[in-house]
């Protein structure tokens, strides 16, 4: 019974043993399912993930270049000019000097030349050369650095127009990313052209049409083979291989894309042997620094900027055209008499001065100096302000008071001492006439006369004609009529002003870009002002008048100049060395142009001062305008429009008659007087004849153009007294009595 029950229980046991063991290798045997699916899913989302991160690269680099170029910067632009009507350029402005030519331009061996020593596989490939690749993986493998190069054609373009030379995988990838870009967007040709364009071939000059005219002073197309070979050799290192300092590499190198080219069958071996033998023939032409230019260049950046939001840094990109009213000829006859010291008086070193030159029909400035040596970047001071002296006067008194019908040129100004509360202001010469005509009171820049009729039309008025001219002053007293200023006017402000008397009475603001052009070559500006009325055509021509006057005998009759020119001085006393000057100023114009020109030091102190005032500019400025007529024959006479009267120049009255008398016999009286005199050559000049009786004068007649008179009727045993005054039949104005001669029988 024990037996069997332990032989049951053995089984039993056995049979739950085997049950167990069953159950664990179930087990077992699903964790390791579970355990297989596990490392099959890892690996199969692995394997994906690697895939989609292989296609997402591969997206990148097949498409991703787009987002690297900058669609302007693909299409090649030569620099921005600055040029006058004539095409004559006056400055280039570029980040990359390159003058761009198409393919067809150039010579078929060039072509080939550049293909042969930079990508033979050029053609054939789709951007990127993956053998040259593979190859110079490996090598850069072996040496553990970036050691080789594999860049065509089409990367070497990606890496010149949108990349840095870092030797990088990251910069390597983006230039093949560019180069895919690039070989879909363009053809072949294309894309040669462009890298043709835009390759440094050394001493600043990018693309093959500027450094053929650097290295032999002709265009690409002419381009000889060896010629051709030789630049086509230096791009791989232009300074190492550059034909100026290293000839004999230069040499070596050319003649090994020469053996490229006959090896590819691109030449035969007597052309490539005939080019071997050929010199280099490499010479430098010096190139012109255009250094009196850079004044006025300045002046089309800052308008280019202030007027059409044109900076700088666009400039650089190319492609813009600027015409100017630019007259290359007046600036240099400007900048070279500048370079006289003779004409500038200064104390010390560092006088300077300004000068600009406008057309008046226009407005347009034709020439413009910022200074004796002036460099683009420096302060350009044809803009800058400085007290205008006298040369105020005609702007600020004289143009205003001929506009109001209460006075005219002959009208009589005092010319004496006198005060205006605590200023009482001098004339420059200390000398006094007692009254003087408007006409003469700017013939000789009378200071009191001009206070007095500032005083008189208001400096309200004399404001609202500023603001016309574009002179907004702030001052608010009678300093303006001489000139002192707060802030003080610009050389470019007075020449506007005094364009108004030129031109009939109009103003219109001067400018230096009469057209604009973009890199398509579409114009998107073009001058077009209205002019302001500021003055009547008729007190324009008054002013002429008085104003050539000025120059023939006033204030401003120093220097020479054969042709017809009007103007006014103007100067103000440095306050730190009495006797001296701060500034001095001419500004006038021809019949053609306006000039104005300022000189002194850019600080004014006791220690620099201009030894003497406004005859240096005028005489200055005459010398320029010589020197320009002697090429561009300038008018000798201003136009009189039909519109104005014109204008009589001042009587001068003689200051001392000296006259005499005695009896003559003759007629049915037999006795008479006859009063005798010297005449002057004015023959407007009337002479009053007066008697002198009881202490009062009694005009008795009035003669023109005589030197005598004759007294009909001498009463018998008594005397008569007479005397003559000359008379100014402009002004109204008696000048000195004669000496009184006494007749009788």
């Amino acid at each position: 019974m024990n037996d069997s029950k332990d032989k049951n229980d053995l089984t039993n046991i056995n049979e739950t043993n085997e049950n167990n063991h069953e159950s664990e290798r179930e087990f077992r045997s699903d964790r390791h399912y579970k355990s297989n699916k596990t490392k099959m899913k890892t690996i199969f989302i692995s394997t994906g993930l690697i895939f989609l991160l292989a296609l997402i690269a591969y997206t990148v680099i097949l498409y991703g270049g787009k987002l690297i170029v900058d669609e302007d910067d693909l299409y090649l632009t030569g620099p921005t000019t600055i040029e006058n009507e004539d095409g004559e350029v006056a400055w280039e402005i570029y980040e990359e000097y390159r003058l761009p030519i198409d393919l067809a331009e150039m010579p078929e061996e060039l072509k080939e030349a550049f293909i042969a020593i930079e990508d033979k596989r050029f053609y054939e490939h789709s951007g990127v050369d993956f053998r040259a690749i593979i190859r110079a993986v490996y090598k850069d493998i072996i040496a553990r650095s970036k050691v080789e190069g594999a860049s065509t054609i089409t990367q070497q373009l990606a890496k010149n127009m949108f990349l840095t030379n870092d030797k990088t995988w990251l910069r390597k990838t983006k230039e093949v990313m560019v180069a895919l870009y690039l070989e879909r967007k363009f053809t072949k040709d294309e894309i040669l052209e462009k890298y043709i364009n835009v390759i440094y071939f050394g001493r600043g000059k990018y693309g093959i049409e500027t450094i053929a005219q650097e290295f032999y002073q002709k265009p690409a197309s002419e381009l000889t083979l060896s010629e051709s070979a030789l630049l086509a050799g230096i791009v791989n290192a232009p300074n190492g291989f550059s034909p100026i300092e290293y000839p004999e590499k230069a040499k070596k190198r050319r003649d090994l894309v020469l053996t490229v080219m006959y090896e590819n069958e691109k030449i035969t071996e007597a052309e490539m042997e005939e080019a071997k033998q050929t010199d280099l023939n490499v010479k430098l032409v010096e190139s012109k620094t255009n250094k009196p230019n850079q004044s006025y260049v300045d002046l089309v950046l800052k308008e280019a900027h202030n007027k059409h939001d044109l900076s700088i840094d666009e400039l650089k990109k190319g492609g813009y055209k600027l015409v100017t009213p630019f007259k290359p000829d007046f600036q240099e006859a400007a900048y070279n008499n500048f370079q006289n010291g003779e004409f500038f008086p200064g104390n010390t070193k560092g006088t300077e001065g300004a000068f600009v030159m406008m057309d008046h029909k226009t407005g347009g400035i034709v020439a413009a100096l910022g200074g004796r040596e002036f460099e683009i970047s420096e302060m350009n001071r044809v803009n800058e302000n400085r007290q205008p002296g006298s040369t105020m006067k005609p702007l600020a008194v004289y143009g205003p008071a001929l506009m109001d019908d209460k006075y005219n040129p002959y009208t009589m100004l005092p010319d004496q001492e006198m005060n205006w509360g605590d200023y009482a202001p001098k004339n420059h010469d200390n000398s006094y006439q007692g009254k003087v005509s408007l006409y003469e009171a700017i013939v000789k820049s009378k200071n009191v006369s001009s206070v007095w009729l500032l005083n008189e039309i208001g400096v309200k008025t004399s404001k609202s004609y500023l603001k016309k001219m574009n002179m907004d002053i702030s001052d608010k007293d009678l300093h303006i009529a001489l000139g002192g200023l707060t802030d003080g006017l610009t050389p470019i402000n007075l020449a506007e002003g005094y364009r108004t008397f030129a031109a009939k009475g109009e103003y219109v603001e001067s400018f230096v870009i009469k057209e604009l052009y973009d890199r398509d070559k579409d114009l998107i500006f073009e001058i077009d002002q209205k002019p302001t009325e500021v003055f009547s055509e008729q007190v324009a021509w008054d002013m002429t008048e008085i104003l050539q006057t000025t120059v023939n005998r006033g204030t401003a009759s120093g220097g020479y100049y054969p042709k017809a020119l009007a103007g006014k001085t103007g100067s103000t006393g440095n306050p730190n060395a009495k006797g001296f000057y701060k500034d001095a100023w001419f500004v006038g114009y021809t019949p053609e142009y306006v000039t104005s020109l300022w000189m002194g030091y850019d600080i004014s102190d006791a220690n620099h001062y201009l030894l003497s005032g406004s005859d240096y500019p005028t005489r200055l400025t005459k010398k320029i305008l010589t020197d320009i007529n002697q090429n561009y024959e300038l008018k000798s006479q201003f136009d009189k429009s039909e519109n104005v009267m014109s204008l009589e120049t001042p009587v001068e009255l003689p200051e001392n008659i000296e006259l005499s008398g005695k009896r003559v016999f003759g007629g049915f009286q037999l006795i008479k007087g006859k009063l005798s005199w010297e005449k002057s050559e004015d023959k407007r000049i009337v002479y009053r004849v007066y008697e002198e009786v009881d202490g009062e004068n009694n005009l008795i007649a009035e003669v023109a153009d005589e030197n005598e008179y004759i007294v009909e009727d001498l009463p018998l045993f008594s005397k008569r007294d007479f005397f003559i005054v000359p008379y100014d039949p402009l002004t109204g104005e008696e000048g000195n009595k004669s000496n009184i001669v006494p007749l009788s029988k």
